[in-house]
């Protein structure tokens, strides 16, 4: 339930920055030369395409990914440990 509501959340946000862009970006003009009108669009143009990103990064759920995959490297390696552990006890119990 409260991760429905925080997609919702993003996905509002991510349609409030694409509209800001959509209305935006025919508005700003970019013919005029490197003066600092013409820098702060492209500034804010880029500012707004990283928020999609962000917004779209969180809906589509690369984070998860990212948590079980590192979640399944720390289980190999803990089992590598108890191997190497185990290996160690058998080696001094021998002797």
């Amino acid at each position: 339930m409260v991760k429905r509501l925080k997609k919702a959340k993003h996905v509002i946000y991510l349609l409030i920055a694409l509209s800001m862009l959509v209305i935006a970006l025919p508005r700003i003009s970019f013919a005029g030369g490197m003066d600092w009108v013409n820098i702060f669009g492209i500034v804010w143009v880029l500012f707004s395409l990283l928020i999609v990103g962000a917004h779209l990064h969180f809906i589509l759920g690369v984070d998860e990914e990212k948590k079980r995959a590192l979640e399944a490297v720390r289980r190999a390696k803990l089992r590598q440990w108890e191997m190497k552990l185990v290996d160690k006890q058998e080696q001094s119990k021998s002797v």
